[in-house]
Order: structure tokens, then sequence, then C-alpha cells
């Protein structure tokens, strides 16, 4: 079994192609406090912000405006300004929850991993930068919403610290697990059991060869691509039905919301969300066995969601086949992250050799806000708690697939 290295901290260094330690920093106590609901003034400079290595591909532009639109959601964007250019982007979503107007990062529980948007060359701030920052931020905000919950933020990422790190209130109940990629495809399987990884593809590969063989398929007409996700759905809703789960994709507005980032152009690699599949040929002609729907900033990928179909020789294991095709196609391409995203499984931990740990940021803005703080944070120790303890998860897991079908709004994911 290979190691799992648990990332807390890393190496603080300037990453590729990104001012370093000389460059002229821009201090906290420098900037000016801007609160917009309309993202279209700043587009330019969101855009400049979110191609940084260490920005989260989940605050990106597109990401945010996709979500917002499909929901139909109440807009808040934090901006700081210094010497005419803008060097922090905060995308928030006003939402409610138990009485209290809470303002989020767009996405919700489909973002993996979030950062907010920090220039490069903003120095980490002091303890005093960091309450004066929470002060001005308290006053911009405090008619807008009673409690700010940044989510999901691991305290260091890609060489450089969090700059809001210092404000962190508790570990997040999820981590996210990661497989670092080398150009070469062998050394990066060689971080795993790379001979039985070895063993698990051909064997999958005969079996499929043996009904008729497979195509590996990433469709490029608006058509299909939609259609693939439509696909996708259906699959996850029987799957997380036989579980006896709640579907998390049923709604109409995230549906939406994929189907917009599926709108999304890409730029070269980079793309909000693509989608790759394992398409029967033969006898079983145009069957997709599994699906898997990807997303890239730089040399980042996230596997934002995957589906398998069992009906036809579900001993052939494709959504493995898929993840080994992905994986290997990634490498080609030149990206060093392949990043199953939060939620704990075990194929996950088969294919990764990292787990990031990532915390919560909750900020009360009112007297409402500062009562829901210690109840969230309870929510979320308790778990984290359960978690923790594989007895009491499988429990909890139990009595979920016995009540949820029951009550289909209490929206849980496969991955939770």
């Amino acid at each position: 079994m290979q190691k799992q290295e648990i990332q807390q901290e890393e190496q603080i260094v300037p990453a590729p192609g990104e001012p370093g330690a000389d460059d002229d920093m821009v201090r906290f106590a420098d900037l000016t406090l801007r609160v917009l609901n309309n993202p279209q003034p700043i587009e330019a400079e969101w855009r400049r912000l979110e191609r940084l290595a260490k920005n989260s591909l989940h605050q990106r532009f597109d990401w945010c405006l996709a979500w917002t639109q499909a929901h139909k959601s109440e807009v808040v964007i934090i901006q700081g300004v210094a010497q005419n250019r803008t060097h922090l982007i905060l995308p928030l979503e006003i939402v409610t929850d138990k009485g209290c107007r809470v303002a989020r990062f767009p996405g919700d529980r489909f973002n993996n991993l979030n950062s907010g948007l920090f220039d490069a060359n903003l120095a980490e701030p002091d303890a005093e930068e960091l309450q004066n920052f929470v002060h001005a931020t308290r006053t911009a905000l405090k008619d807008t919403a009673d409690l700010i919950v940044l989510d999901n933020i691991p305290l260091a990422w890609r060489g450089a610290r969090h700059p809001l790190s210092g404000l962190a209130t508790t570990e997040n109940q999820n981590r996210s697990f990661q497989l670092p990629l080398f150009p070469n495809f062998e050394a990066t399987i060689a971080q795993l059991n790379a001979k039985s990884r070895r063993k698990k593809f051909r064997s999958s590969s005969r079996k499929l060869e043996a009904i008729g063989g497979y195509d590996y398929i990433c469709p490029e007409s608006s058509a299909d691509k939609h259609a693939l996700l439509d696909l996708f759905f259906h699959q996850k809703g029987e799957r997380l039905a036989q579980l006896g789960l709640p579907d998390v994709f049923q709604p109409d507005d995230i549906r939406q919301f994929f189907h917009r980032l599926l709108d999304v152009s890409p730029e070269g690699f980079d793309t909000p969300l693509s989608l790759f599949a394992i398409r029967l040929r033969g006898e079983h002609a145009g069957h997709i066995a599994a699906i898997a729907g990807l997303s890239r900033k730089g040399d980042h990928v996230i596997c934002q969601f995957s589906s398998i179909d069992e009906s036809i020789c579900p001993e052939a294991s494709p959504g493995e086949l898929l993840f080994w095709l992905t994986i290997e196609q990634s490498c080609r391409q030149g990206a060093a992250i392949f990043d199953f995203g939060v939620g704990d499984q075990p194929y996950k931990r088969n294919w990764c050799t990292q787990q990031t740990v990532q915390h919560d940021i909750l900020l009360p803005l009112t007297w409402k806000g500062s009562l829901l703080r210690p109840l969230m944070m309870g929510v979320t120790k308790a778990k984290a708690a359960i978690k923790r303890n594989p007895h009491l998860y499988s429990l909890v897991q139990r009595w979920r697939a016995g009540h949820c079908p029951k009550e289909p709004a209490a929206l849980a994911s496969e991955a939770e």
C-alpha cells in the first residue's frame, strides 16, 4: 500500500511565473476595500488574478458567473485595491441559513478547494493587519450579511501560505485527495502499486475487448457534450438511489450550473468542465459504461464528478479504467496534479498519495452571525468526529440510507 502524505504546511516558495520576495510588495494595510454587486466592471482584473497558480479554479470568473446565474443568487464581491490595482477579490453569494444571511463562495458543496483571489505581490498580513481587515469587512458588509463563511481553504497551497490563514476558525470535516503527476506516466504510477495497477488495466481492457472493445471519448460538439452530461445525471441518480442516498445533482439549478460550465470555451487545456467517457463497441455499441467530469487550470486537474453503469460487464471496472486513461492523458498534457477533490472514498485513497487538510473561516458581522458561528463550528466538528470513526460513520450511513428516500431535500453527496 502506498504511503499517503497529509499536506498541512508546505515549503513557501514563489510559484513559477509569479513575483518573488524581491519584488515590491503591497501590504494589507494599503488596501482600500470596495463592495460590488456586479462582476462585470472588474472582469479583466478578475481574470488576471485567476490565472495565478495559487488561486483556485473555483473562484474563476466563469465558474462563479455560471453558479450565480443558474441560482439567481444575490452577489457581493469584496475588492481590495491599492495603487490603482486590484490585489484581492472575494466573490460571495448571499444565502439564508437558520434565519441568518450567510455570505459564502459561489459553488457551495461543489467546490473542492477554495482560496479567493489574491495578487502575487500582496504580502502576508500580520496580526494587526488581519484584525483591521476583519473590521473593514464587517463595516462594509454588516447591512448585507450576518456571517461570512469561507470554507475548504488549505492554509498552504502550491508553495504559498494563504493570506487569511491567521483567521482559520476550524478544520473542515473533509480533506481533498491528490496524485502528483510526472511527464512520464510510468513514473506517476510508480508512486502507487504500479504492478497491480498495470495488471488491473490489462484485465479491464481484455474483458471489454472480449465483448467488442471500447473507445475513450471526449465529445467536442455542444450537442454531444450536453447529451453526455444529461446521461451522467441519469447514471448518478440511479447509483445514489441504489445506495439509498438523495441525488445531490437532481435540482434544476445544479444541472443548469454544470450545463453553463460546458458552454465556456476552453483556453488551451484550461477549462471549467470537460467530459470523458468509456463507450462500448461491438454488440453493445454506443453504451456508455463510465463518465468523468474534469476541470483544469494551469497544471491542476480536478475530477469534479464521475459515474458508472454496471449493467454491462461490471467485472471490467470501467470507472477505474477511465481514471487510468484520464490520468495518463493529463500526464501527457503537462499537468502536475490530478485532484480527486474532497470526500474520503476507498478509490481515492487507492489512487492518491497526498491528502490536503482544509480549514473554514467564519467571520460574524452581526449579533445573528455571532450566534450562528458556534453552532456551525459544532456541526463541522461533529461531522469530522463521525467521519474519523469508521464504526460510527458506518452507523450514520446506514441511518441515512433508511431515511434519505423520505427526505429528498436533505441533500448529501456520495463523497460525504
